[in-house]
């Protein structure tokens, strides 16, 4: 087993690129890390202290929201360079590791709603660019409560992540990777049958959220009448960066528009098209 895991980081070390190892990023892969933490990745939608008005940004990525669901009481951990209660200890292979195999440096097992199948899509290239954007937001010390897990943990996700390349540069598979393995929108808009995704049935939404707002259900993505066959593109986008249905009405949290309505253009083509390439769920 030690053989193996140092097998994982020596070959996660290889993958990241040399800007990302040695502390020195360039200004390219630091953009670029920031647009996949605070803009397609959403992070601070889980990692941010949320309060009245939405994201706490003076605290962004400190970690302490509470997941209480029948399976877990889940808290998010701070994610920021804070040596004492973040990642600033952390190397660049351990954060990648957490990031795509949800393994932390001690070897504990990291737990839902960390949508760990998906992240471990994540191309060497913008895992590395995360990481390396990591290192730049401002520390701050916030110590936060463990998680409990009512359920078993798996002992690994899957074989130690070895290289993952950039997608096909096309707008269906750009758009596949950006609403999977980036923004994770099937994580919560495909049902769950015995705690687990059902991806045969990827995008049909239903699963239910709970929160302040109430209760609210991932909504049917996929290009069905009971979906969102009959919206425009142009509907679609305003629904994923603004928060309005098709018919005006206001979607609920958890959704994050607050991020996603700095999506690029070209993102939001390719996440339409992906979502239109989808078979039909009823």
């Amino acid at each position: 087993m030690m053989r193996l895991m140092g097998a994982a980081i020596a070959a996660l070390c290889l993958a990241l690129p040399a800007a990302a190892q040695t502390g020195t990023p360039d200004a390219a892969l630091l953009a670029r890390g920031r647009h996949l933490v605070e803009v397609t990745g959403a992070c601070g939608n889980c990692h941010t202290p949320m309060g009245p008005q939405g994201p706490d940004m003076t605290r962004a990525l400190a970690g302490g929201n509470v997941f209480d669901e029948p399976p877990f009481r889940a808290v998010a951990s701070n994610i920021t360079p804070d040596p004492e209660t973040g990642i600033g200890r952390w190397t660049d292979a351990q954060i990648a590791r957490a990031i795509r195999e949800g393994i932390r440096p001690d070897g504990r097992i990291i737990g839902p709603p960390m949508p760990l199948g998906l992240y471990r899509g994540l191309s060497d290239r913008d895992v590395a660019a995360m990481v390396a954007y990591l290192r730049t937001v401002p520390p701050v010390r916030n110590a936060v409560e463990a998680s409990v897990y009512r359920i078993p943990l798996p002992p690994a996700y899957g074989p130690p992540v070895a290289s993952v390349p950039d997608p096909a540069d096309n707008p269906v598979a750009r758009g596949a990777y950006l609403a999977n393995a980036v923004a994770h929108c099937m994580e919560c808009h495909t049902p769950m049958v015995d705690g687990r995704n059902d991806f045969s049935r990827t995008g049909a939404g239903g699963m239910e959220f709970r929160g302040p707002w109430g209760v609210s259900v991932a909504r049917n993505l996929t290009p069905h009448a009971n979906g969102i066959g009959g919206w425009t593109d142009a509907e679609i986008i305003r629904a994923i960066t603004t928060g309005v249905s098709q018919t005006g009405r206001p979607l609920a949290p958890p959704m994050a528009f607050w991020a996603y309505r700095n999506m690029t253009p070209e993102e939001l083509s390719d996440v339409v098209s992906y979502l239109r390439s989808l078979p039909p769920q009823p």
